[in-house]
């Protein structure tokens, strides 16, 4: 079958672009621009990409591949609709062609990435060819999706929307059989009105899992207890429950009479050690002992621009990291705070979420990052106008000069931003190296 794939570019659509090659399609997609490393990927893949949404450069296909960027008034959409030409959403597509698969569904507001490929690494490390695709890349990976043979495949699972005519979230559309649940926080503004809508969405999610299946979640997360109690109908793993303990400052799991220690694994932050215990507890309800999980984590490397290590310049640290909530930033912060207690510590941060840019968090953003020194936020929007002692920049060039500015003071930075960081650590470094 010839499929055509329109925003290819995205991660997840070019991750199905090579599962749908993989299993035996003809694939091709158009994109508004391709850059690395998507577009060095789809090469090698030998996928036909089209730029633009011109309806004149839409090649004939035997299905058309909708990714969620689009929605109506696009010139492909439009001839797409207009000539009755059949098509579907991403997640419709790849939830048909794991119809025959055990699915291992991660899901949450955070951890989703770093989570599924601690998961997919475990079962490859034992020897297992599973399928999987995740939204990132890890240098543990050849490539963010791989059809694989064992009957296992493991997917991130979002709860962002399907395509602008399907509105539910993606991971309806996977028919898991283990569904892991981080944390739920309110998130996605663009789309969700309220946490009871996402709430609802998870809820919907638990009615799909097989009497069978199972549900990893942690009790002490509130939203994730409340969409718990709406109802579930499968096996229940509940992490601070009453069989499972975790302790952080000791880096234990306290499995009913059994303790095992995580102090091996090289990820740090409190949030890496739940991800840990998340991914464990998935592969033990999946046939892996939480022994060999912890064998399988030592050599995990961890996600690019999860909290990565980007090197010493002038002899500061830098650290890049996604962060796109609140509660991100406290994350990343804390964990940078815990690795270096005695360090002076600046954070870069980009509102760059529509969430965050479009002020839905209030100034509890401010409070996030605490645990910094200083912070310099690049606030698009002027959401943090209110807070005059903070330091903000409207603009990336000016955000990046009192970077520089503020720079030499510091032993260490950590920049977080859900858009291309190399914007602005490209020229931070530059300058950096020049002094």
């Amino acid at each position: 079958m010839r499929i055509h794939i329109l925003g290819i570019c995205g991660t997840f659509m070019g991750g199905l672009a090579q599962i749908l090659k993989e299993s035996g399609h003809f694939i091709s997609g158009s994109d508004i621009q391709f850059y690395p490393p998507m577009s060095n990927h789809l090469e090698n893949l030998d996928v036909e990409m089209i730029k633009g949404y011109s309806s004149e450069s839409l090649p004939e296909a035997d299905l058309y591949v909708i990714g969620n960027a689009l929605s109506r008034g696009n010139e492909c959409v439009e001839y797409i609709l207009n000539n009755n030409l059949p098509f579907k959403s991403g997640p419709e597509m790849l939830g048909e062609i794991l119809k025959t698969r055990k699915v291992l569904a991660v899901s949450g507001t955070h951890g989703k990435t770093t989570t599924s490929y601690m998961l997919a690494h475990i079962f490859l490390h034992q020897g297992k060819d599973i399928g999987f695709l995740v939204g990132g890349i890890s240098d543990n990976f050849k490539g963010s999706a791989s059809l694989g043979t064992d009957k296992i495949f493991v997917i991130e699972a979002d709860e962002y929307d399907s395509a602008f005519f399907d509105k539910r979230s993606k991971f309806i559309h996977y028919s898991p059989s283990t569904v892991v649940i981080n944390n739920i926080e309110f998130d996605h503004a663009d789309i969700f009105h309220d946490l009871n809508d996402i709430k609802r969405q998870f809820h919907h999610l638990m009615k799909i899992i097989p009497s069978s299946g199972n549900v990893i979640f942690f009790e002490d997360d509130k939203n994730s207890n409340e969409v718990i109690k709406m109802g579930v109908w499968c096996n229940l793993i509940s992490i601070n429950g009453n069989d499972i303990k975790i302790n952080f400052h000791s880096r234990e799991l306290i499995n009913k009479d059994n303790t095992f220690s995580l102090n091996n694994l090289p990820l740090i932050g409190e949030h890496n050690f739940k991800n840990y215990i998340s991914a464990i507890l998935a592969a033990e309800a999946n046939g892996i002992s939480i022994e060999d999980s912890l064998e399988s984590l030592e050599t995990f490397e961890g996600v690019k621009r999860r909290l990565e290590n980007r090197g010493k310049y002038a002899g500061i640290q830098i650290y890049d990291d996604f962060a796109h909530h609140p509660t991100a930033i406290e994350f990343s912060s804390d964990a940078i705070r815990s690795q270096f207690p005695s360090k002076k510590i600046l954070g870069l941060v980009e509102l760059g979420s529509n969430t965050m840019s479009g002020g839905s968090h209030g100034l509890s953003l401010v409070d996030s990052a605490r645990s910094l020194d200083h912070v310099i936020w690049l606030d698009h929007q002027n959401v943090l106008s209110e807070k005059k002692e903070i330091s903000t920049s409207k603009n990336i060039d000016d955000f990046i000069e009192s970077a520089k500015i503020a720079a030499q003071d510091y032993d260490v930075i950590l920049l977080m931003t859900n858009r291309d960081s190399s914007k602005i650590l490209n020229p931070i470094t530059t300058y950096l190296e020049k002094k």
